[in-house]
């Protein structure tokens, strides 16, 4: 099945899951989440090409279990943030004291910061899973900061089952309308832009309030 979006195959979750499987889909939800060079993986868009595979209307050779497909994603998940975690714990705050580079931007951080910052950090575990980039850095920056172990972990559960599942399960549904179907890669794009357009109008709202005001405002 062609999608209708031409993306760089890398991006393309379609793609990704024809060309490697399950095994693949695991790999790079692995990556995205728990190693810091995994943050242009497209993890969202894949787990729902993940959940169409289990259709059987992806390809006549992948037809994985849903149910198989969605406790190892949510596994997978919850391994990969808690590796983000040990190693944000063990490297300290020195790990984002660094200059910018083609893999590393302070502005990611950032982005991260301002999450923990609106929601506090149980909240933002869970959500960071639903923003990409974010859900890459929010797990070593939980890491380095103060948060017990034990509080990560209750929270990265609930967070890589929603995630993992739920996105899955978005796949495996819709992906049974037939139009759907036909421009997956489109749907699965405008998942991730209503996940994560809520938060992103909260962040810029808090961002104006908090800019200093011009001289003619103050007036």
């Amino acid at each position: 099945m062609e999608t209708v979006i031409a993306l760089p195959a890398f991006l393309d979750g379609q793609h990704l899951i024809e060309t490697f499987g399950l095994l693949g889909l695991l790999a790079i939800v692995f990556a995205e989440t728990g190693l810091l060079l995994g943050f242009f993986l497209p993890g969202d868009s894949l787990l729902f090409a993940a959940g169409f595979a289990a259709t059987g209307e992806l390809t006549n050779t992948l037809h994985p279990n849903i149910v198989l497909v969605c406790a190892l994603t949510s596994l997978v998940a919850i391994a990969g943030a808690q590796t983000g975690f040990l190693i944000g714990r063990k490297a300290g705050p020195a790990l984002f004291q660094r200059e910018d580079s083609r893999l590393f931007k302070r502005s990611y951080v950032t982005k991260a910061e301002e999450v923990v910052q609106r929601y506090g950090a149980g909240r933002a575990i869970v959500l960071a899973r639903f923003i990409p980039i974010v859900r890459t850095f929010l797990n070593p920056l939980m890491g380095a900061g103060s948060i017990s172990s034990r509080e990560f972990l209750k929270w990265n559960v609930i967070g890589g089952v929603l995630w993992g599942t739920g996105v899955t399960l978005l796949g495996y549904f819709l992906g049974r309308v037939e139009f759907i179907g036909k421009n997956l890669e489109v749907f699965a794009i405008l998942i991730v832009g209503i996940s994560v357009l809520p938060i992103g109008i909260e962040l810029l709202r808090n961002r104006r309030q908090a800019s200093p005001r011009s001289p003619s405002e103050n007036a």
